[in-house]
């Protein structure tokens, strides 16, 4: 069964960039952001991995823990740190996991599950698949799934605005509208009754329609 919003992200243990890992226990309490790449030494993520380390404060004040996985090994990764640095003038500095037999990659759908052979006799495009972020919660659960062509480079701005809506949507009855940024107004949850409103919401909200009630975010400044 592939993976769903909602289930708990599976545990496993591997080898990594920093050290063994138990991987719920390296989370802790943080929120996750679990990203892999077909292959090391492979131009898109390359780029890729030198934009997330430049962006790792910005994961860091919304308590997401970063991490990312590749099918080759902890040895190829540190090796390719290099490279990274070399071409984005940014260190790696998250974790990088070793899945020379596929099996994290098997587990969390990344790659088919007949899949065979490990890491050295496969190439990039053998390994088309594995190109998924999992936005994972403090409760363990995956809270976001999106998978990306090889030949597209990922939008990890993108992945900081959902990992905001995530936050203020997980402790306000609220959701939040198309290109939504922060500061921005938000939406009064349908369930939410307009009497219920009026308790949570004092300062009132414009009705649009019916079942379409904008509010200033809660908590903005």
């Amino acid at each position: 069964m592939a993976l769903q919003l909602g289930d708990v992200a599976p545990d496993f243990e591997a080898d990594t960039t920093e050290g063994r890992i138990k991987f719920h226990e390296y989370l802790g309490d943080s929120w996750g952001v679990f990203f892999s790449h077909p292959k090391d030494f492979t131009p898109v993520c390359t780029t890729e991995l030198g934009s997330v380390a430049r962006m790792k404060h910005e994961f860091d004040k919304r308590n997401a823990k970063l991490i990312g996985i590749s099918v080759d090994s902890v040895e190829d990764h540190q090796r390719w740190k290099n490279d990274i640095k070399d071409v984005t003038g940014a260190a790696v500095n998250y974790p990088m996991i070793g899945d020379t037999e596929l099996a994290v990659a098997k587990l969390y759908g990344m790659i088919h599950p007949n899949a065979t052979g490990n890491a050295k006799g496969r190439t990039a495009a053998d390994n088309a698949t594995v190109r998924n972020v999992f936005v994972i919660g403090p409760d363990k659960k995956i809270k976001l799934i999106i998978t990306y062509p090889m030949s597209t480079g990922r939008n990890f701005d993108e992945i900081l605005r959902v990992i905001d809506s995530l936050q203020l949507t997980a402790k306000s009855s609220v959701a939040t509208p198309a290109n939504w940024k922060q500061g921005e107004d938000v939406i009064i949850l349908a369930s939410v009754s307009d009497e219920a409103a009026k308790e949570k919401f004092p300062g009132g909200w414009k009705t649009l329609k019916p079942y379409l009630r904008l509010v200033p975010q809660p908590g903005a400044k």
